[in-house]
């Protein structure tokens, strides 16, 4: 096997968990914002809207929770392996943490892309 020293990865988990927070914190205060909509109009294509980012904040949930749990579990994993290998990891979880990364990143778009949409749905509407 082959080993790193545990620095390398950085602090990025530490970042994704107060990321998970934020976008959170972010859908709360959208799904408020889509109520205030869903009381002031009831034409059908706007209640299409209102179903239609109901279901996106809903999927966008499971995504933060699944996504959580695997750095949850990727973290103990990391802090085992260095505890095991004084303070060093196998190189494989480098790969493994990359992996994380570029998902984490790809969430954000995904996020960032549905903020857009609903701000312009918002405007709107009302």
């Amino acid at each position: 096997m082959s080993y790193t020293n545990i620095t390398r990865i950085g602090t990025d988990h530490t970042i994704w968990q107060k990321g998970f927070g934020f976008y959170k914190d972010e859908l709360d205060i959208m799904e408020s914002r889509l109520a205030e909509v869903a009381m002031k109009n009831t034409t059908f294509e706007a209640r299409q809207g209102v179903e239609h980012f109901q279901n996106q904040f809903i999927v966008q949930r499971n995504n933060i929770d699944e996504l959580k749990h695997e750095v949850n579990l990727y973290v103990e994993k990391l802090g085992s392996d260095a505890q095991k290998h004084g303070g060093r990891m196998e190189t494989t979880m480098v790969a493994e943490h990359a992996e994380l990364h570029e998902k984490y990143e790809g969430f954000e778009k995904v996020m960032n892309i549905l903020r857009h949409e609903f701000n312009e749905y918002l405007s709107k509407w009302m």
